[in-house]
C-alpha cells in the first residue's frame, strides 16, 4: 500500500472521528458536574451552576442545583429525595415510552455516546416551569455554552408538586422534535406548533384526566383570559400556550393523535405539515377548516349541533368564549358602526343583541387577505343555528334578517384571517375590518307616530293646569309614577331622576353615591348594572346576558315596576 493511499485512509479516519458522537464514560451518582445554564430563566442570571447527579434511571439522570438543594432543611431534602424517586420511575415507565412511541426517538446514544436524557433541576424565575436549548446538540466549537449532552431543564421550585411530570413531558418533547426535524430532516419546526406538541404531552400520558391543580386547568385559565390571541404569533406570553393547548386539544379530540405525530416527522413544517398529516390520515378537511370549526365550538362547545361543534374532553365541556357584545337600542332605527383591527389565525367574536325590526349587517375586510367569517342565530340561548357570511372578492358582504327582535335574539359574527400558512416567527400584522348593523321597525315607527298624534292633543289641554301647579311641584319631591320608557345613558328628565331615588333606596351596596340630578351618567350606569346583576335570573340570564349592561330597557323597567308595586 502506497504511502499516499496511507495518508488517505488516515485523513478518512480521522473525519469518520470527529463527525461521529464522542465516547463517553456513564454519569454515576453523587457526580458533581458544571453545567451552562440560561440567564434569562435563571433565577440569579448566572449562566453557569453546580449541579450533583442525584438519581440515575434506565433513562435519565437527575442532577440538581447544589446552591439550591444545600439551602434546604432535612425534610425539604427528603421530600425531594421522595419526589425525584418517583419522577425517575414515572419517566421510564411512561414519559419516556410513550412519547417516544407516539413522536419517535430523541437522538440516542447522541453528541455525548450515552443513551440518558440529562435533566437539570436549577433555581428558575418564578413564572418558568422548564426549557430546552437546542445549542446542548452541538459541540462547543459550533455552540461554546453546549453542555454538550442531550438534556432539558426544570423549574427546582415545581419539584416537590405534582405538575412536575407535566413539565419534564413538555421539554423531553421538544428534545424529540429536535432530532425529528433539524437533524434528521434538516428544518426548523415553527414555534407554535412545536409547542402546541409540547404542551399537549401532559394530556396524551393522562396528567390532565385529574382536572385541579392540571397544566389543562392553568391553560384554560390563560385563554379564557387571552381567547383573541393568534395561534401562529408566537411572543412567549402566558396566553400564546393557553391558545396553542386549547387548540390542539381540539385537534386530538377530532382527528386523533396521529396529525401532531405524522406533522413532526414530515419534511415540511407547521400548517403544510398538518395538511399533509391530515391527507396521510384520509380526513377531507384542511387546516383551514378546522380552524374555523374550532372558532365556532369555542364559542358553542355543543355536539348537538354538529359533533364538529363540541370538545369531547369531558374536562373542557364547560369552556365558552364570552364574545364582545354589540347592543342595539329598542328603538324604531338604530345604526352601528363598528371598526377592528385582527391577526392572522385569532378568533373573534362580536354578539349582536337588541333592536326590534327588519336587521342589516355590513361587513368590509381588507382585500389583502381572506376572512372566514362564520356566524351563529339564536333565539335565546338554546336554540341556535349556524350560517356562513358569502364574501366577495373584496372582503365585503352582508346579513339581512327579517324582524330580528322576535325571530332571532342574537347573533354571533366570528371572524378570523386565514391567508398566511407560513413564515410565522415574529409579530404578526394586524389587519382591519368595519361592521355596520342597522335595525328599522316601519310598523312601529307608524304606530309610534298616531299615538304621538294623540298625546300631543291630550298633553295641550293639560298645560295650563300644569303651569299652575309648577310652583308648587318645583318645591316637592317628584312623584316616580310606573316606569314606561327606556331609559340609558345621556338622558336628563324627571325619569332618570325617578330612577336614581329608587336606585339610592336599594342600598350604598348599588349606588354608594346616592346623587338625584335627573342626568344618567356614568354613576347612574353603574348602579344600574349593580342592579341588574343582583337579580340577573330575572333581568339577564332570560337575555342570555352574564353581566349588566346599564340599559334600562323592558326586563329591568318590568322588575323596578314590580318592586314598586306599580
Amino acid at each position: 500500500m502506497s504511502s499516499k493511499l496511507n495518508k488517505k485512509l488516515i485523513l478518512i479516519s480521522v473525519l469518520i472521528f470527529f463527525l461521529s458522537p464522542v465516547f463517553v464514560l456513564a454519569d454515576a451518582e453523587d457526580q458533581v458536574k458544571t453545567f451552562f445554564v440560561n440567564s434569562s430563566f435563571d433565577l440569579g442570571g448566572k449562566e453557569q451552576i453546580s449541579a450533583t447527579l442525584e438519581k440515575v434511571s434506565q433513562d435519565a439522570y437527575f442532577y440538581i442545583e447544589n446552591e439550591w438543594y444545600q439551602n434546604l432543611n432535612k425534610n425539604e431534602k427528603e421530600t425531594i429525595e421522595q419526589s425525584l424517586k418517583i419522577l425517575a420511575q414515572e419517566f421510564d415507565q411512561t414519559i419516556y415510552p410513550i412519547l417516544t412511541s407516539t413522536h419517535g426517538q430523541e437522538w440516542k446514544p447522541g453528541i455525548d455516546g450515552d443513551k440518558h436524557i440529562t435533566i437539570l433541576f436549577h433555581q428558575m424565575k418564578e413564572d418558568a416551569g422548564g426549557y430546552f436549548n437546542s445549542g446542548d446538540e452541538y459541540p462547543t466549537v459550533q455552540s461554546p455554552t453546549s453542555n454538550q449532552r442531550e438534556m432539558i431543564y426544570l423549574n427546582a421550585a415545581h419539584l416537590k408538586y405534582e405538575v412536575i411530570k407535566s413539565y419534564v413531558a413538555h421539554e423531553f418533547v421538544h428534545l424529540i422534535t429536535f432530532n425529528q426535524k433539524e437533524r434528521l430532516r434538516g428544518v426548523s419546526e415553527e414555534i407554535w406548533l412545536n409547542e402546541a406538541r409540547a404542551d399537549f404531552a401532559p394530556t396524551l400520558l393522562g396528567y390532565d384526566e385529574e382536572y385541579q391543580g392540571s397544566n389543562l386547568q392553568q391553560r384554560v385559565r390563560q385563554f379564557v383570559a387571552s381567547p383573541n390571541d393568534s395561534l401562529t404569533e408566537w411572543q412567549n406570553e402566558k396566553k400564546d400556550y393557553g391558545m396553542v393547548n386549547i387548540f390542539s386539544q381540539y385537534l386530538v379530540d377530532h382527528y386523533g393523535i396521529e396529525i401532531l405525530a405524522d406533522s413532526l416527522k414530515s419534511s415540511k413544517i407547521g400548517i403544510l405539515s398538518i395538511n399533509e398529516a391530515l391527507k396521510k390520515n384520509n380526513i377531507e378537511k384542511d387546516f383551514s377548516q378546522i380552524f374555523t370549526d374550532w372558532t365556532i365550538s369555542v364559542f358553542l362547545n355543543d355536539c348537538s349541533l354538529g359533533e364538529e361543534y363540541c370538545y369531547k374532553n369531558q374536562n373542557l365541556k364547560n369552556l365558552k368564549v364570552t364574545p364582545s357584545l354589540i347592543f342595539l337600542p329598542s328603538t324604531q332605527k338604530t345604526s352601528v358602526s363598528l371598526d377592528y383591527f385582527i391577526k392572522q389565525w385569532s378568533g373573534n367574536w362580536y354578539r349582536i343583541i337588541g333592536g326590534e325590526g327588519d336587521f342589516k349587517l355590513e361587513f368590509d375586510g381588507e382585500n389583502k387577505v381572506q376572512f372566514e367569517v362564520p356566524y351563529v342565530l339564536c333565539q335565546n340561548a338554546q336554540d341556535c343555528s349556524i350560517d356562513f357570511l358569502d364574501l366577495n372578492e373584496k372582503q365585503d358582504g352582508e346579513i339581512f334578517l327579517e324582524d330580528f327582535g322576535s325571530n332571532w335574539t342574537s347573533l354571533t359574527l366570528i371572524s378570523s384571517i386565514q391567508s398566511k400558512t407560513f413564515g410565522f416567527d415574529g409579530r404578526e400584522t394586524s389587519y382591519s375590518f368595519s361592521l355596520s348593523v342597522s335595525v328599522e321597525n316601519q310598523e312601529k315607527e307608524e304606530k309610534l307616530i298616531e299615538e304621538l298624534m294623540a298625546r300631543i292633543t291630550e298633553l295641550q289641554a293639560q298645560i295650563a293646569e300644569l303651569k299652575a301647579k309648577i310652583a308648587g311641584i318645583l318645591g316637592e319631591q317628584v312623584s316616580c309614577q310606573k316606569f314606561n320608557q327606556n331609559l340609558y345613558f345621556g338622558m336628563e328628565n324627571e325619569q332618570v331622576r325617578c330612577l336614581q331615588e329608587f336606585l339610592k333606596e336599594q342600598g350604598k351596596e348599588i349606588y354608594p353615591q346616592g346623587l338625584v340630578t335627573g342626568y344618567f351618567g356614568p354613576l347612574t350606569q353603574a348602579a344600574v348594572i349593580r342592579f341588574q346583576e343582583r337579580y340577573a335570573e330575572e333581568i339577564l340570564y332570560p337575555l342570555s346576558l352574564n353581566s349588566g349592561t346599564g340599559f334600562v330597557g323592558p326586563s329591568t323597567r318590568d322588575k323596578i315596576n314590580q318592586m314598586l308595586n306599580l
